[in-house]
């Protein structure tokens, strides 16, 4: 059964890219949506995964959960999602005194 589908990727090459339009709407740079089958879902996200090298991704579909969603990554992320009792909550890692210093913000 086909279910909406979000998936949010940076710095991913074009023919990867072009890869996703076909499936799912780009609605804003780096964000596609649109509703797919699990096994479309499956191999978008193994695709994406394999060729990312410098970018990250985020992908959410629906789920039977209390949250009603699941939430994948992959990677470099500065928010990590941990398992809490079944919920999915977000973890932020810390800057270290270098990075801050190289972007300061």
């Amino acid at each position: 059964m086909a279910a909406m589908t979000v998936i949010s990727a940076t710095a991913v090459p074009d023919h990867l890219r072009g890869a996703l339009t076909r499936w799912l709407l780009e609605v804003t740079p780096t964000l596609y949506i649109g509703t797919i089958s699990a096994r479309v879902r499956t191999e978008l996200w193994k695709n994406l995964t394999d060729c990312l090298t410098d970018g990250s991704a985020v992908l959410a579909y629906p789920a039977a959960n209390e949250q009603g969603f699941t939430l994948h990554t992959a990677g470099p992320q500065r928010r990590d999602p941990i398992d809490f009792d079944g919920l999915t909550l977000i973890a932020f890692q810390r800057t270290t005194n270098s990075q801050a210093m190289a972007n300061p913000s």
